[in-house]
C-alpha cells in the first residue's frame, strides 16, 4: 500500500467519523428536546393530580355528616 493510498484510506475513515459524530449530535440533541418535553408533561400531571386531590378534599368534607349523626 502506497502513502497516498494510506492517506486516502485515512481520509474516507475521517470522514466517515465526522459523519457519525454529527448523527449521533443530533441524535442526543432530539433525545434532550424529548426528555424536556417528558419532564414538563409530568410536572403538570403532577400539578394537576394534586389540584384534583385538593379539590376532591375540599368537596368531601363539605358534604360529610357531623361526627355526632
Amino acid at each position: 500500500m502506497t502513502t497516498e493510498e494510506r492517506l486516502i484510506e485515512l481520509e474516507i475513515k475521517l470522514a466517515r467519523q465526522d459523519d457519525l459524530v454529527e448523527t449521533l449530535n443530533k441524535t442526543v440533541y432530539r433525545q434532550q428536546k424529548k426528555i424536556d418535553e417528558l419532564e414538563a408533561l409530568c410536572t403538570a400531571l403532577a400539578r394537576h393530580v394534586k389540584d384534583l386531590r385538593a379539590a376532591a378534599n375540599e368537596g368531601s368534607s363539605a358534604h360529610e355528616r357531623p361526627p355526632h349523626y
